[in-house]
């Protein structure tokens, strides 16, 4: 076999060209295999399919370029839960722009590695001016104010903890409810207080609350607050909760990971008015921002905020090198090789301008709240509250819990729709979070069609009869064993729920949350 071209150098666009061609046929053949938002069959069927299109993934022998790039790209499309489908709405889970994929491509051809400027020097100069720009959207009024791109969320709160800490010992964080689980695992990483829990009791952080808890509490406070919950996409009362930090002398960081890009819509931007008044804020455009993950921004008021991330490794920021100029790259970062997502991510800004990003988020924005219109003109559905930003949760009309949950997989199975699930006042709903800037009403109407249908008809099934506890008989050889469906369906029998009252933590209690415990629904991923 002989040797495998090379991506980078003059030679690479010319060995890149034909294989990106058997990529690009292979996904649209998997989607058109697929033909909806996730396969059918649930994930033993799913599984079982996958590896029998890419197995062995390691044979003797190797099977050649083609082969191999049109077998798994093909299963991983046809296996995929696509967010590009107007009805795979269940997570913050983005459908990537194309310019954003494309420009992803350069990133991985020319491999550019973010932790010294000898392995990227252009790509070094865009990170700088893209992160200093992003930071002066959320601090547009502080004299020195940068950014640090993460791999999202989840590192940006615990950068933000990080730094907290260093400044001030082993600091209190003091959070709501409402916030999310990397909060928690970010104190224990990092060896700080279980974080104190105050109520949520509307879904957001309650005011009254943290003024009594950081009056109680006598260590350094840092509060963390949420721009656009996991579950909700409810934000706290950002302005208050900074007006209770300043009169404690608590510090605040900001989770804006959903809405902090709100900032770049002229219209909604206010629904985020004080960010510019926390210590560090959290940014994820792999969110609201049309971005394949990953790419995460942690935004501080000063630079000098960020020195804490300073880090020695002779070989590649040695103190003399340094002094003779090239950039110091290795504090950027708790990681050492890291990827140039900035590239993407200054392509689509560049692409589209403000305007372009704005009108992005006006439009699903405004698909959320035409969604949470159908939901209301729908007689057996419930709507639990109008969206804040692109959230939209409901349930059929006099069901049980158990009900919702299994509308919810059933769909799966089917391989109709990809919703969430969240818990809120006390009951399960089912969680549309749009993100698809592209999603017409009609296919949100074909949504809510799906759900009533789907419930109709698994309420009108028979109850399953009670299994025995023994099996007297069993089946003579495999062979004669039935074969169980790839999709069984499940019944249901019709109920009608008591609402139970929200049980909030009580304000001063240590944070319940494990790093496998999320304070409100543990399964929703970020």
């Amino acid at each position: 076999m002989p040797t495998p071209p090379l991506a980078g150098g003059t030679a690479g666009p010319a060995a890149l060209r034909p294989l990106v061609e058997t990529v690009l046929a292979a996904l649209h053949d998997g989607a058109a295999r697929r033909g909806g938002p996730l396969p059918a069959g649930g994930p033993d069927t799913v599984t079982s399919r996958t590896r029998s299109a890419t197995h062995p993934l390691i044979p003797n022998r190797g099977t050649g370029a083609e082969h191999a790039l049109r077998s798994l790209v093909t299963a991983l499309a046809e296996g995929a839960a696509d967010p590009a489908h107007p009805h795979c709405a269940a997570h913050l889970h983005t459908p990537p722009l194309a310019l954003a994929a494309a420009a992803d491509l350069a990133a991985s051809a020319l491999n550019p590695s973010m932790d010294s400027w000898d392995q990227a020097p252009a790509a070094s100069a865009i990170e700088a001016d893209l992160t200093t720009a992003l930071a002066a959207e959320v601090y547009p009024h502080a004299p020195a104010p940068d950014a640090v791109i993460t791999s999202g969320g989840t590192e940006a709160n615990q950068l933000a903890l990080l730094l907290a800490r260093e400044r001030h010992g082993p600091v209190q964080t003091v959070c709501a409810a409402n916030a999310h689980h990397s909060v928690a695992r970010a104190a224990w990483l990092l060896g700080l207080p279980e974080p104190v829990v105050v109520p949520a009791p509307t879904g957001t952080m309650d005011p009254a609350a943290l003024d009594q808890a950081l009056t109680e509490l006598h260590r350094p406070l840092l509060v963390v607050a949420t721009a656009g919950t996991t579950d909700t996409g409810e934000i706290d009362p950002l302005d208050a909760i900074a007006d209770l930090c300043t009169t404690h002398g608590a510090e605040l960081h900001i989770d804006a990971a959903y809405g902090g890009p709100l900032l770049l819509s002229p219209t909604h931007r206010p629904l985020v008015q004080g960010l510019e008044r926390a210590h560090s804020v959290t940014l994820d455009l792999h969110k609201l921002g049309w971005q394949p993950a990953s790419a995460g921004i942690l935004a501080v008021p000063d630079r000098h905020h960020l020195d804490p991330l300073h880090h020695l490794a002779p070989y590649l920021n040695a103190d003399d090198d340094t002094e003779a100029g090239l950039p110091d790259l290795l504090g950027r970062s708790l990681r050492t090789t890291r990827r140039p997502d900035a590239l993407k991510i200054a392509v689509t800004l560049q692409a589209l301008g403000r305007d372009g990003l704005a009108d992005l988020i006006d439009r699903t924005v405004a698909s959320a709240h035409h969604l949470a219109d159908l939901v209301t003109k729908t007689p057996t559905l419930d709507l639990y509250d109008r969206p804040t930003i692109s959230t939209v949760l409901f349930r059929p009309t006099g069901t049980d819990d158990h009900t919702v949950a299994t509308v919810r997989r059933t769909l799966l199975n089917r391989g109709h729709a990809v919703l969430g699930r969240a818990h809120a006042d006390g009951r399960l709903w089912l969680k549309a979070t749009l993100l698809n800037p592209h999603t017409t009403p009609g296919e949100l109407q074909t949504l809510l069609d799906l759900v009533t249908a789907t419930t109709t008809g698994l309420l009108a099934q028979p109850p399953t009869p009670p299994h025995p506890a023994t099996t007297t008989a069993q089946p003579a050889s495999p062979e004669a064993a039935p074969t169980p469906p790839a999709s069984p369906e499940p019944t249901i029998t019709p109920a009608h729920p008591t609402p139970h009252p929200t049980t909030a933590p009580t304000h001063l209690a240590p944070h319940e949350a494990t790093p496998h415990h999320h304070p409100t629904e543990g399964d929703t991923p970020r």
